[in-house]
């Protein structure tokens, strides 16, 4: 006969592992969540960097600008300068004198274009900076919901299987209770395991064939040889089997009288 204790407590061990499971998934939660954001914020600094580069070369260009200004207007006073020259010495040295500052003007007026090819490039790299920030955006809000309302689906399951848990637990033996605990907080969180092919699943060492036939039996709580864990038989234990058997018997020789 099938010890009533037992599909109790494999019921228990059932509600505590799934516990268990919940839990660690809670924990999880917040590092899934930031790493979710994690693409945002790359997404952001891009987006951020693009947009200072694009500040720094315009205000580059506005000095180079300044420059150009200046060496333009130093251009135009030589000019007006060149009639007041009295020699040749002097005014061969300031055409030369203008010819430099041109040179130099012409070099202004590089780096400007310069700068401009640049700051067109930086402003087409900000804008797809921010077309990704903004998509960014939009996916990990999209996962955050998605992971707040798996939070709040784990947190409704583990009420209720807090609650279960409460019925199951006043329905076994005050000892084995305790007995299950003290299992438990010393094995892992594993107190019952099943044999399967002769092996304590909990431990992984073969059993003693009596032992695997007692524990078939399911009559009595058996424990593992090793690391003493409860054992039970997976599948109909042993005396329902034979009395299933010797029930056809009955009915096969009520149908050949």
């Amino acid at each position: 006969m099938l010890n009533p204790q037992l599909p109790v407590l494999i019921e228990l061990q059932t509600l505590d592992l799934r516990v268990l499971e919940i839990k660690e998934q809670e924990r999880k939660i917040p590092s899934l969540i930031k790493a979710a954001e994690t693409p945002l914020q790359e997404a952001r600094h891009h987006l951020q960097t693009a947009s200072a580069s694009v500040e720094t070369l315009i205000k580059e260009r506005r000095n180079r600008e300044r420059d150009l200004e200046a060496h333009e207007a130093q251009v135009e006073k030589l000019r007006s300068r060149l009639m007041e020259l009295k020699t040749n010495k002097e005014y061969r040295a300031h055409l030369f004198e203008i010819e430099m500052a041109n040179k130099r003007k012409g070099e202004i007026e590089e780096q400007i274009l310069t700068l401009m090819e640049r700051i067109e490039s930086g402003q087409e790299e900000a804008r797809q900076a921010k077309a990704k920030a903004t998509e960014a955006e939009g996916l990990f809000a999209q996962e955050r919901i998605r992971l707040e309302a798996f939070a709040t689906n784990l947190e409704a399951e583990l009420s209720q299987l807090e609650q279960r848990r409460e019925e199951v637990v006043v329905r076994l033996e005050k000892g084995l209770l305790d007995r299950y605990n003290k299992l438990k907080a010393g094995r892992k969180d594993i107190a019952v395991v099943p044999v399967r092919n002769g092996i304590c699943t909990g431990c992984r060492l073969q059993l003693p064939p009596q032992l695997v036939a007692e524990v078939r039996r399911s009559d009595v709580l058996q424990t593992c040889s090793y690391c003493h864990r409860i054992l039970y038989w997976e599948g109909e234990p042993a005396s329902v089997c034979t009395e299933t058997a010797v029930g056809n018997q009955e009915e096969d020789m009520q149908k050949t009288t």
